[in-house]
């Protein structure tokens, strides 16, 4: 899993690339948490995201926990396959997703 971010003014774009899996799923989390102080708009950007697990929907639980009120969490370019991933669980309810 590689990780990179942009940030512009309160707002932090997170694009991933790989997997986000049981293997990666803490190094992920501690990536986005590490970047969060001052974000009122989190975008994630899973263009180069192949899959992601149960524990990376947990990591992005945790995420928008540790944001609280301060903001938005958006998805934006998931491939079929990882939206369908966020379709089934009915997370699409719980982020934005473009």
């Amino acid at each position: 899993m590689i990780i990179n971010n942009k940030k512009e003014n309160n707002k932090l774009t997170i694009f991933v690339e790989g997997r986000i899996d049981t293997t990666t799923s803490e190094d992920f989390l501690k990536s986005v948490e590490e970047l969060l102080d001052g974000v009122t708009e989190l975008v994630l950007d899973f263009t180069l995201l192949d899959y992601i697990s149960s524990s990376g929907l947990r990591a992005i639980i945790s995420i928008k926990k540790d944001m609280g009120n301060q903001g938005n969490i958006t998805i934006k370019n998931a491939s079929d396959i990882v939206a369908e991933v966020f379709e089934i669980t009915g997370f699409k309810s719980i982020v934005d997703f473009e």
